[in-house]
């Protein structure tokens, strides 16, 4: 077959493909020429999903007819100053999408400027353009496109439902409400639930605008981001490590302005987070970063949706750095949906008509039923005093003084709860839950968790200022393994070394362990030992071992932390509480799970109807 020219319209629709996939596509496009023209306020309408009516109006500076005429041209636009690409500071910039959008939709724009009597539009149908006629309006401009792909139907049947594609539209004005925050944006039509964020002014306008966007609970957990390294300039809001989604589509990425993905930038949020998020839970955030334009390329994709930075790793570390440093200040705030989710497991009792303690067998406090105080036959049986060996009937007199069994007698606090951010410890329950009370609520924190996650942190900074310190073992501890468990252990002992763990191999089948990190106390050396061995087959490379310090000293935290089952002291549990409200990250452990749970006084009296 000879080679051939393609006719104009056919070029166009080509063209038109590349930039127009969906709705939402012209939506982008369409609101980022109003940002660029300095719109205060943009209203998007549309109806069946985009598919038949897209509508955007704006109060920006408008145009007149010589720029209402090149609009629609392909490869005409306003935002470059010179011919180089390597100073974008635009939305747009390719001068490609009025003329894409018109060859494969009908299209009229309509747009005044202030100093003009009146307003002028231009229609562009399926790519034939029509000259401009007088219209009544206000400054600004007005861009309909009707019948979107009705001249491709080979595109326009790979489209999604009309809500499927109203939801891609809806998370589009999201994004570009989230990074104009001084702009108002109303989203209505027909095919949607109306949305309208009005325009944030101040210094709490960003954190205003996500709150609107993504929900007032973002603002209330998550912490603002603010640093500045290697030219770059990071702000926005992150979650807390305890508030987090299934998926990562709560993580918003902007880089001067403009809403991208980006594979640097998502590396670089799981790396801040790895420490504290549990497995298969996404933390939520907006990242804001401004660089310099010569030193990212947003031209490498159709719909400018991707970018390349000059330099990756000083992004990625910009980011991690800003994450880590406001978490680090956050100290022991857990997420306040936590105890949201512990009220909502509450279920109150069914009274039953047996007898004045008996309650229904759907169970008190869980969702299934399964509390220590419900028994099978229905009956509820009231918990043995705290030093243990009560009877079903025992009085509430019993629980007022504390038990010797905990040798806590005659208590003599410190300092008043409310002095306490995590006030101070009143009892243990179920040899693991400290329960403390502050000014106007109840505390439950995990023990164990809780000081995994000093020990941690402490291993941490020792490993900053040096070798961590070591104890020596009166009687090296013998472990027998597997004879290739020996070998790889044998070979990371050097990096084990720097972490205060001193083993060698002892014969073909066991290893001895001479010292072990001061850090861990009476610790299990031998389930320690066993659990690196099993991480090191997993990690099936010894040399990369460096690379996984982080993991290690997670693992050694772990077994040397305050195990569930240990009676504490109240005198070691307020011990406790005070090292949490010292240490950073101490509102969740090394997995990602909460350390402590926070009951307001309001939410215990709205689980017995006592509300106001």
């Amino acid at each position: 077959m000879p080679i051939r020219q393609l006719p104009e319209d056919l070029i166009n629709r080509i063209a038109a493909g590349e930039v127009v996939e969906r709705p939402a596509s012209v939506v982008k496009e369409l609101v980022e020429n109003a940002i660029d023209a300095g719109a205060s306020r943009v209203t998007i309408t549309t109806a069946g999903g985009g598919q038949s009516l897209i509508r955007i109006e704006d109060d920006g500076v408008g145009m007149d007819e010589a720029d209402l005429m090149l609009s629609v041209e392909r490869h005409a636009t306003s935002k470059l100053a010179d011919d180089g690409l390597e100073d974008i500071r635009t939305l747009g910039f390719r001068g490609e999408a009025l003329a894409s959008i018109g060859a494969v939709a009908e299209l009229s724009i309509a747009s005044r400027r202030a100093e003009d009597a009146g307003g002028l539009r231009i229609a562009v149908t399926h790519g034939v353009k029509a000259r401009p006629v007088p219209v009544a309006m206000n400054r600004g401009t007005i861009v309909e496109v009707r019948e979107l792909f009705a001249n491709v139907p080979a595109r326009r049947k790979f489209l999604k439902s009309e809500r499927a594609e109203a939801g891609a539209v809806t998370d589009i004005v999201r994004r570009l409400a989230m990074a104009n925050p001084g702009v108002q944006f109303v989203l209505e039509g027909a095919d949607r639930t109306s949305s309208n964020w009005p325009g944030r002014e101040g210094d709490g306008a960003l954190r205003a605008r996500l709150g609107d966007v993504m929900g007032a609970d973002f603002g209330d957990n998550a912490v603002t981001l603010a640093t500045m390294r290697h030219g770059m300039v990071v702000t926005g809001l992150a979650g807390l490590p305890t508030y987090t989604r299934a998926n990562s589509l709560s993580q918003y990425f902007f880089v001067n302005g403009r809403s991208v993905r980006d594979k640097v930038l998502v590396g670089a949020i799981r790396a801040a987070y790895a420490d504290f998020v549990f497995r298969d839970r996404f933390p939520v955030a907006a990242i804001f970063l401004a660089v310099d334009p010569a030193d990212v390329d947003v031209n490498v994709h159709p719909t400018k949706a991707e970018l390349r930075f000059r330099d990756p790793g000083a992004v990625r570390g910009a980011v991690i750095r800003a994450i880590g440093e406001a978490l680090e200040a956050a100290g022991h705030r857990a997420a306040s949906t936590v105890a949201g989710d512990v009220v909502g497991a509450f279920r109150v009792p069914v009274p039953a008509s047996a007898g004045p303690f008996e309650h229904s067998s759907q169970g008190l406090l869980t969702s299934n039923g399964s509390t220590g105080a419900i028994r099978p036959s229905g009956r509820f049986e009231a918990p043995p005093p705290l030093g243990g060996g009560g009877s079903p009937t025992a009085r509430f007199a019993d629980f007022a003084e504390p038990s010797a069994r905990y040798d806590v007698t005659d208590p003599a606090p410190a300092a008043e709860p409310a002095e306490y951010p995590l006030g101070t410890a009143r009892a243990q329950m179920f040899d693991n839950f400290i329960v403390a009370q502050n000014g106007d609520s109840l505390l439950l924190v995990d023990q164990h968790a809780a000081h995994e996650r000093l020990v941690y942190e402490r291993f941490k900074a020792q490993m900053a200022a040096g070798p961590v310190a070591s104890q020596m073992q009166l009687i090296p501890v013998v472990i027998e393994l597997p004879e290739e468990d020996c070998a790889r252990l044998e070979e990371a002992a050097p990096v084990l070394e720097r972490l205060g763990l001193y083993l060698e191999r002892f014969g073909a089948r066991a290893v001895a362990v001479r010292e072990t990190p001061a850090l861990l106390g009476q610790a299990d050396i031998e389930g320690l030992v066993r659990d690196l061995a099993d991480g090191l087959a997993e990690w099936d490379s010894t040399a990369a071992l460096a690379d996984r310090l982080e993991a290690i000293i997670g693992r050694m935290a772990c077994h040397g932390s305050v195990r569930s089952g240990r009676r504490l002291r109240v005198e070691e549990m307020n011990a406790l509480l005070r090292e949490m409200e010292a240490t950073p990250h101490s509102g969740q452990c090394i997995h990602g799970r909460p350390t402590y749970v926070e009951l307001k006084k309001a939410d215990i009296e709205r689980l017995f109807g006592r509300t106001r």
